[in-house]
C-alpha cells in the first residue's frame, strides 16, 4: 500500500501524517479464543494492536523513536482519529505519543543463554 516513505495510498489521496503522528491500521477484532470458543459481539474488547502503515517525515529518521513502517504495535485509541474512506478500511492517524509499546521478534536463546 506504500509508495515511498511516509505516503499511504488510499484510491484517489495520498495520506501523509505530519507533527509526529503515524498512520496505523487496526487489527481486526477476534471473533473466536485460541480454544475454538465462538464470541459473542458483546464481548469483543476493543483491539488496540495493529501496524503502522506511514510515519511522519519529522519522525522517520529520529532515533529516540524506533518505529518503522509495518511494525505491530500497542496503542492508546483514545487519540485515535479514524481516516472514513470506505467501510472496510480500518486506517487512523494516531499521535507517536499514544504509541505505547512495539512488537519485535527476538532471537531465540542458543543453548546455554538463559
Amino acid at each position: 500500500m506504500s509508495t515511498k516513505a511516509g505516503t499511504s495510498r488510499v484510491p484517489d489521496y495520498t495520506i501523509i501524517p505530519l507533527q509526529g503522528r503515524v498512520l496505523f491500521r487496526k487489527d481486526e477484532a477476534k471473533a473466536e479464543t485460541k480454544g475454538g470458543i465462538v464470541l459473542p459481539d458483546s464481548s469483543k474488547q476493543e483491539r488496540i494492536t495493529g501496524r503502522i502503515v506511514e510515519i511522519s517525515p519529522d519522525i522517520e529518521h529520529d532515533d529516540n523513536l524506533p518505529l518503522n513502517i509495518y511494525d505491530k504495535v500497542l496503542v492508546d485509541p483514545r487519540g485515535a482519529i479514524p481516516v472514513d474512506f470506505d467501510a472496510d478500511n480500518m486506517l487512523f492517524i494516531i499521535p507517536v505519543k499514544d504509541v505505547l509499546a512495539v512488537f519485535r521478534k527476538t532471537n531465540a536463546p542458543t543453548s546455554g543463554e538463559v
